[in-house]
């Protein structure tokens, strides 16, 4: 099995609802730095956090944090 990691669209999704990182920090109860450290892939979030993340941008979780094969994209063709 390639090696996977997992990637996410949060800065997208933050930034659709107007929000800094400090503001999205503050409803989710995380500092600054731990939303740029999830944003940029260097801290994998907690399975609580992930999803007190998509509730505070009232999205999915899955439409934040998905499965990607290292080194490239998922696309459609990459899923199973």
């Amino acid at each position: 099995m390639a090696e996977r990691r997992l990637a996410n669209r949060l800065k997208e999704a933050r930034a659709r609802h107007g929000l800094t990182q400090g503001e999205l920090a503050a409803r989710v109860g995380v500092s600054r730095k731990t939303i740029n450290t999830v944003e940029n892939g260097v801290f994998v979030p907690s399975t609580t956090l992930a999803l007190a993340l998509a509730e505070a941008l009232e999205v999915r979780v899955e439409e934040l944090f998905y499965l990607e094969p290292k080194g490239r994209p998922l696309t459609d063709s990459a899923l199973p």
